[in-house]
């Protein structure tokens, strides 16, 4: 932010929501940004032949007793609830979707920056 301040010749002082600044200057939020990468990421393990590690660890199911308590968020139903509240992709569809290159491009292209909270 730091950068972009600087770049619209504003300081801390001028007291400019942060918002406004990626606004005027056209730069996507930055968590639109991460998430759109994320779902990228996800369209790349999909598409990986089988043999490939990174795709491999994606698809592992581990076996065995799991500790007490709750059970940690894993990085695909982490993914798959994204897909589900952002693009409405039934995660039992998302493997097909993903797998289509220029779909799923498309769908990421049109993926709309959250509503601001206040």
């Amino acid at each position: 932010m730091s950068f972009l301040r600087r770049l619209a010749g504003l300081s801390l002082r001028d007291r400019v929501r942060s918002s406004v600044i990626r606004e005027e200057l056209g730069v996507d939020p930055l968590l639109l940004r991460v998430e759109r990468s994320q779902m990228r990421w996800l369209g790349h393990l999909v598409r990986m032949p089988p043999e490939c590690l990174p795709g491999e660890v994606f698809r592992a199911r581990p076996t065995g007793r799991r500790p007490r308590g709750r059970p940690r968020t894993r990085w695909r139903d982490y993914v798959s609830r994204l897909a589900w509240e952002r693009l409405r992709i039934p995660q039992e569809e998302l493997d097909e979707v993903a797998g289509e290159r220029e779909v799923w491009a498309s769908l990421l292209r049109l993926l709309p920056p959250r509503p601001d909270p206040g």
